[in-house]
């Protein structure tokens, strides 16, 4: 399981105009900013960045300012992977280190959506296991049962970070991802394909 919230997009016209640096083309630009606070791209500056984007990854530079900040929750088997990419990216996650013991475990702190119905039994009484160690460990502070909440404490759990990247990081998780045989990448990807411009800008069938 993998969703998304509060997710913000900017910067769009620092990076267009940046873009035509190059050629000193500024009075091309024809996109604008509406009352609302969203960016709408011109026709000129849309073809523009199009072209940059279909050129290669040395070329879609301005794609490296165009900022997205949002809230995911995931399990830890899924953020180990978006680990990877660290180039880039910045993110602050809940801490399982000082907060794991802060509320009541519950099956929904965990993804379980394609288990079984034995599997979910044993996930059941992992999760009764931790519920268990969790209110010792609240009550004496005994750091051996902390250590025993830790290290049992299944990757199927969910955290929840806020993260910060580029459409360029964007565009590189999901070519490399969009594939991927966890659904929690194939939801990720469905959110980028969601992003403002993402159409014109992310998902191009020309790419290097």
């Amino acid at each position: 399981m993998l969703t998304t919230a509060l997710t913000y997009v900017y910067n769009f016209e620092n990076a267009v105009r940046g873009a035509r640096n190059a050629m000193n083309s500024w009075a091309k630009m024809d996109s604008r900013t509406a009352e609302s606070g969203e960016f709408i791209f011109g026709e000129a500056d849309l073809a523009m960045a199009r072209k940059l984007c279909a050129a290669g990854s040395s070329h879609r530079k301005f794609l490296r300012q165009i900022f997205v900040s949002v809230d995911i929750a995931a399990p830890l088997y899924w953020w180990k992977e978006f680990d990877t990419y660290k180039v880039g990216t910045t993110a602050n996650s809940q801490s399982t280190m000082h907060r794991i013991h802060a509320k009541p475990f519950d099956i929904a702190d965990f993804s379980h959506e394609h288990m079984d119905a034995e599997t979910l039994a044993v996930m059941e009484a992992v999760i009764a296991r931790l519920e268990a160690l969790r209110q010792k460990y609240c009550a004496g502070k005994d750091k051996a049962d902390w250590y025993n909440i830790i290290q049992l404490l299944p990757s199927s759990y969910n955290q929840l970070r806020t993260c910060a990247m580029s459409y360029e990081n964007l565009t590189n998780m999901y070519f490399q991802r969009k594939g991927h045989k966890l659904q929690e990448w194939r939801e990720f990807c469905r959110w980028i394909e969601g992003l403002p411009y993402a159409g014109e800008l992310i998902v191009l069938e020309t790419r290097d």
